[in-house]
């Protein structure tokens, strides 16, 4: 009997599950009759829809309806959590750590394939700052946003609780580095959220609380345009947020934020959120990749001179087919992501079949941005946007692009219930370690009081996890 025809899907992201959500429905047929068959391999059990983190630290909404089982949406294909290490398309070949192959010390198997769609996004693009490997919280996973969440709210308890002032000053200053869409949206929501907060402690009020964003370039949100962006500006400085352009983050050593301009800030609170670069995955691989370390793609979304792999979203460079400028590429956004898979799936089906291919083709029609309840900016088809509607049209557009009916259904059903009642202000910081307790009660060390931790100290989960954070370039870096 003839080997089915493995497709292997390398992410579990926008472009990894959406690609393979439309190749199940496609090709169904075949998969019925066990001519191919689809593995996705990636890390987490879930697609994260990062644009609700900011929501999702504010308590907005809840964590697990930002996130989207793959096992449920992907039925009929063989989901594989764990991390490629490597691929040698010359010989259809991905190295591949498990779960099972961690846990057996048996080290990294090699899978075969026929197609590869390699779509392991990117990471947060750091730099050699002193402190910040020590000190410094990333924004792009869902335990991170939730591990803030809880971080900020632990930073009120400490001020609330301490006799000294230079401890209090510390906890109540957060600063973040960062002007693109997850550092404003972040802090905006987080401000919020501890504002409303700081009305249930006795001695901490909104104005003790200090926020800084940092920011290298002369502009933020560049993707909205030039003028909403100076009314972001505006809007998050008439709230006391100290907007520091084209300043950079030269050391947290010492729990003490040193910037560019000379300025100290004391703080136990560093937001790494300024920019990504392409998976490490890309560089193990004998693909072409470009002077930025992403695949060199064709219109078509093959990975250009070679023939059955493919590449969309971050990790590819993309020819922008739309544009009038020479040598224009699609940016790395999840708007062109979603779109391209579209094209990346019939493009395989159409391989498969001996069918032509087609062109991925879609102009940029803008963006929208929330600036924390109620409020936001935004950029669409020419028209610009600010305050209540724009903040209206930010949930409305991506409630709309969230997959599937059920997770549409409960986002929707969170905002109504939090419009109604009052916000939740519980830190769950022991979610990190839940056996805290335990080893206390047993003679251990008890994690998180006294230990000086912070969000993202808890263990993972046996595979490598890339590092956080992110450029110190300007909004517009990939």
């Amino acid at each position: 009997m003839k080997e089915p025809a493995r497709i292997l899907v390398v992410g579990g992201g926008y472009v990894g599950m959406y690609t393979a959500l439309r190749l199940q429905r496609k090709l169904k047929p075949e998969l019925a009759r066990g001519e191919v068959e689809i593995v996705v391999v990636t890390p987490e059990p879930y697609m994260t829809y990062q644009p609700f983190l900011p929501e999702a630290a504010a308590g907005s909404i809840s964590p697990r309806h930002v996130v989207v089982p793959l096992r449920r949406v992907l039925g009929r294909c063989k989901i594989v959590i764990g991390q490629a290490k490597a691929v040698d398309h010359a010989k259809r070949t991905a190295t591949v750590a498990t779960l099972a192959t961690v846990e057996e010390g048996t080290g990294p198997i090699e899978m075969t394939y026929d197609e590869l769609v390699i779509a392991p996004g990117s990471i947060s693009r750091t730099l050699p700052i002193p402190g910040l490997a020590d000190y410094g919280i990333g924004f792009k996973t869902v335990e991170e946003a939730i591990g803030l969440r809880n971080h900020v709210i632990e930073q009120m308890d400490i001020a609330s609780s301490t006799r000294d002032p230079a401890i209090r000053d510390a906890a109540l200053t957060f600063v973040f580095v960062g002007g693109g869409y997850a550092g404003v949206e972040a802090l905006a929501e987080l401000e919020d959220m501890a504002r409303y907060t700081a009305r249930y402690y006795h001695n901490v009020k909104a104005e003790d609380l200090k926020w800084i964003l940092v920011e290298a370039a002369g502009r933020i949100l560049p993707e909205v345009g030039e003028a909403m962006g100076k009314y972001a500006i505006r809007e998050l400085r008439a709230r006391n947020i100290d907007v520091r352009l084209e300043t950079r983050l030269d050391s947290c050593e010492g729990r003490v934020a040193v910037l560019s301009d000379g300025t100290r800030f004391p703080t136990r609170t560093v937001v790494w959120t300024a920019g990504v670069r392409p998976a490490p995955l890309l560089a193990a691989t004998d693909l072409p990749l470009n002077e930025r370390g992403r695949l060199k793609c064709t219109a078509q979304l093959t990975v250009a001179g070679v023939e059955h792999a493919w590449a969309a979203g971050d990790a590819a460079a993309v020819p922008d087919v739309t544009s009038d400028q020479s040598g224009a590429e699609c940016a790395p956004n999840a708007q062109h992501a979603v779109r391209q898979t579209k094209v990346l799936a019939e493009n395989i089906v159409a391989s498969l079949r001996g069918e032509p291919f087609k062109e991925y083709a879609h102009k940029y029609v803008g963006s929208v941005a929330s600036l924390g309840l109620h409020k936001g900016v935004a950029h669409v088809y020419g028209r610009k946007l600010k305050g209540y509607p724009a903040w209206l049209m930010h949930r409305a557009y991506h409630l709309s692009r969230v997959p599937t009916f059920n997770r549409k259904a409960r986002v929707l059903a969170e905002w109504t219930l939090s419009g109604l009642f009052k916000r939740e202000i519980v830190s769950l910081g022991s979610l990190e370690h839940p056996r805290a307790e335990f080893e206390l009660a047993a003679g251990g060390r008890r994690h998180g009081i006294g230990d000086g931790g912070g969000p993202g100290k808890s263990p993972q989960n046996g595979l490598e996890k890339g590092p956080k954070g992110g450029s110190q370039g300007g909004p517009g870096d990939s």
